[in-house]
């Protein structure tokens, strides 16, 4: 049997999945597969690096130092030439590349601890391809390229953008690689903003976010039945923009009590109903919304 952990993007929402992670871990829950999207790329990178327990409070707590100039550092010059059509992109990825250099424990992807596989979206033919043999750095920067926000990547003479565009929850990737029991963690959206995100960044990640959300149930009604699937609850991230990286100790902490009180409450697969639920749900944690064995509660009004 063969325990895959699936892993979404999301931007800065990632530290949810973090969360989720160090609970499952808790739990005694491991995989034997790991396959990430985007943010998710980077998480499970991270994961397949290490063997014991400390690694994902390791994690946590390079999230927690995380801040948006890290990730996406300002470049005024680079800025305005692609807001000119000088070229692809806003901003350069090497503060992201910083950060996996100086935390990644393996240079190739095949030589990860637990078998990894990053999900990237091929350019000039819009499909989603799974790498798992190659720089692991570069693997994971091109999963992570939002198409005008980074440049894309090249990897084997094509290049990639990000991939959560195609299948930013890369179940369908695992159970090609041969799991029985996938366990999915998705990093929530922003399911309740104050007001319109006043940057072209924040914009672009929010849409993306929105968008790729609504997927989720699809992707899940359509494997559930073919695997053992097991999907978190995924987190409304009130007020919480996928560019601000200010609130990951919070992130971490609600989804860490979310995904703690799922897995005391119901060890039955999520069904896609339950997943529409829970994906048009905006209030607290979707989990509060599940009964005992894992039912859907009516929405109170």
């Amino acid at each position: 049997m063969t325990t895959a952990f699936v892993l979404s993007g999301g931007g800065s929402l990632g530290a949810a999945q973090v969360g989720g992670l160090v609970a499952l871990t808790e739990a005694g829950i491991r995989p034997d597969l790991i396959v990430g999207c985007s943010a998710g790329a980077m998480n499970g990178a991270w994961l397949a690096g290490w063997s014991d327990d400390a690694g994902v409070r390791a994690l946590a707590a390079v999230w927690r130092g995380l801040s948006r100039t890290t990730v996406f550092p300002a470049r005024p010059m680079t800025g305005l030439l692609g807001l000119l059509g000088r070229r692809r992109y806003l901003v350069p990825y090497s503060g992201l590349r910083k950060l996996l250099t100086e935390n990644l424990r393996f240079g190739r992807l095949e030589d990860a601890p637990i078998p990894l596989a990053v999900v990237a979206t091929d350019v000039l033919s819009g499909r989603d391809v799974r790498l798992c043999e190659g720089d692991a750095v570069r693997a994971i920067l091109a999963s992570t390229a939002v198409p005008g926000v980074f440049p894309p990547v090249r990897v084997g003479g094509r290049e990639f953008i990000d991939g959560g565009l195609v299948n930013n929850t890369p179940i369908s990737h695992a159970v090609a690689l041969g799991a029985d029991t996938v366990w999915v963690l998705p990093t929530g959206y922003s399911c309740a903003l104050p007001k319109v995100p006043a940057t072209v960044l924040g914009m672009a990640l929010y849409g993306l976010t929105l968008a790729l959300n609504q997927r989720l149930a699809v992707d899940v009604e359509h494997y559930q039945n073919v695997v053992d699937l097991r999907v978190a609850p995924p987190l409304c991230a009130e007020r919480i923009s996928p560019a601000d990286f200010s609130n990951a100790d919070e992130l971490i902490r609600r989804a860490y009590d979310s995904t703690r009180q799922w897995l005391a409450s119901s060890q039955q697969p999520t069904t896609a109903g339950q997943l529409a639920v829970l994906r048009t749900h905006s209030g607290p944690d979707a989990v509060s919304m599940l009964s005992p064995r894992g039912s859907p509660r009516p929405l109170s009004a």
